[in-house]
């Protein structure tokens, strides 16, 4: 292994990982607030809302990440939309995660004990405030869990954007590769760097689980 390689390109590497991070976050915000609309249409009782939010959710999961942001980056043109890689990167991520956190929020919501809905409604709260103050708070404990595996495998899948030219540790991995041939050490390097990344994000998400734990 060519130790004095990895001393010399582990600061590039950084700076990467720095870029892996902040279109990770922007991505994690987007998603999550795209998820909660996509909750409460899935939920509505409007058969279009719901209609609308179950098709957003299966094209989303049921077509590849990598090909939804090929259609937002390189066809975005074509219909006036024109990004940077590194806003169609974030934006593309967010999109597509939002549709898998939708999912546990949905689930979170109704694994909330039925009970709870009628005990508010006999105390003569309507669905809404039934729902703000009975049934999320009960519901966001249980979602702890399932978005923060939706977090990390966004961080994980965040690599793709190196695909449409954003310079994030894949990208700066198969640029190193490609002017030192040591794939091995290159890849080492980017892969301990997600992992360390993915490492944080899991320990904050089980701090959180045990903080807000369900008694």
């Amino acid at each position: 292994m060519d130790i004095a390689l990895i001393q010399r390109v582990f600061p590039y590497f950084l700076e990467a990982a720095g870029v892996t991070v902040v279109i990770s976050f922007l991505a994690f915000l987007l998603g999550m607030v795209l998820a909660a609309v996509l909750t409460a249409m899935r939920l509505s009782r409007s058969r279009a809302l719901r209609f609308a939010g179950a098709a957003y959710v299966s094209v989303f999961r049921g077509t590849p990440c990598l090909v939804q942001l090929f259609l937002l980056y390189f066809g975005g043109p074509q219909i006036g939309i024109n990004l940077s890689p590194f806003t169609a990167g974030w934006i593309g991520l967010g999109m597509n995660i939002a549709a898998y956190m939708a999912e546990s929020m949905r689930g979170a919501i109704l694994a909330v004990d039925n009970g709870q809905r009628e005990a508010a409604r006999t105390i003569g709260f309507g669905r809404a405030r039934t729902m703000w103050l009975v049934i999320l708070p009960q519901a966001a404990r249980l979602m702890i869990r399932p978005l923060g595996v939706n977090t990390v495998a966004l961080i994980k899948g965040s690599s793709l954007v190196s695909a449409i030219s954003v310079v994030d540790l894949a990208y700066t991995a198969q640029r190193y590769i490609s002017s030192t041939y040591k794939p091995f050490e290159i890849f080492a390097v980017a892969a301990l760097l997600y992992m360390l990344i993915v490492i944080v994000v899991s320990m904050l998400v089980r701090l959180a689980d045990r903080r807000f734990a369900v008694d």
